[in-house]
């Protein structure tokens, strides 16, 4: 896990076309996607697929990762962050970020760590940190292959999706869950440091993963 120094960053609403800043903690991220191989190491099983090991994997829910996460925390002997429960839309899930075991990144973390003290579009040259639509060939490639933005995290960009805490909108979209940085399937807009999209919390989406994050 990377150790990401606390910070702020100015995360922008497209949509209302407003800026808000928001003061990030320190925290750590993994330099790169959950790969098939981690996966599967965990739960004894990952999704189908002719994707190799070192590739993030995908098709797994917003859900899926809140579990997965609580499950490789008792592994390691820590706290697990998650309490979840019944609700069809997870909106009973809670987060207890005072725990030491693995979550999932808030957007603000993802953003901030993203940029890495940059302020540009993205972090780099996009042909150089991201595999998307013009030079992936419509696969998923293993991850750390591209180049790392100034704190060493890779792929933050590119290749895969990757969910959020966050939810989206809940006045307008409900339950719906963030997720960032762009797919191997997408155009340059698409690839952006500040680019969200969303999506169900059950779904599993073929060019979607996740990351893994730790409080303190």
């Amino acid at each position: 896990m990377t150790a990401i120094p606390a910070g702020e960053v100015v995360l922008r609403d497209e949509a209302a076309k407003t800026d808000r800043r928001a003061r990030v903690a320190a925290f750590r991220l993994a330099p790169y996607p959950v790969t098939r191989e981690l996966y599967r190491a965990v739960l004894g099983t990952a999704p189908a697929g002719q994707a190799g090991p070192r590739t993030p994997v995908t098709e797994v829910s917003w859900l899926d990762a809140v579990r997965f996460c609580n499950l490789l925390s008792r592994a390691t002997g820590r706290q697990p962050c998650y309490t979840t429960g019944t609700d069809p839309d997870a909106q009973d899930v809670v987060c207890d970020r005072r725990a030491d075991g693995y979550r999932l990144p808030t957007e603000a973390e993802w953003e901030y760590a993203c940029r890495a003290g940059t302020s540009g579009v993205r972090y780099g040259e996009l042909d150089e940190i991201a595999w998307y639509r013009d030079n992936s060939g419509g696969e998923v490639h293993d991850v750390a292959t591209r180049a790392p933005n100034a704190w060493g995290l890779y792929d933050m960009i590119g290749n895969v999706w990757e969910w959020c805490w966050d939810v989206y909108d809940a006045q307008v979209y409900g339950p719906y869950r963030t997720f960032r940085g762009g797919g191997r399937l997408d155009r340059p807009r698409g690839c952006r440091a500040a680019c969200r999209r969303k999506s169900h919390p059950t779904l599993r989406i073929d060019d979607l993963g996740f990351r893994l994050a730790r409080s303190g």
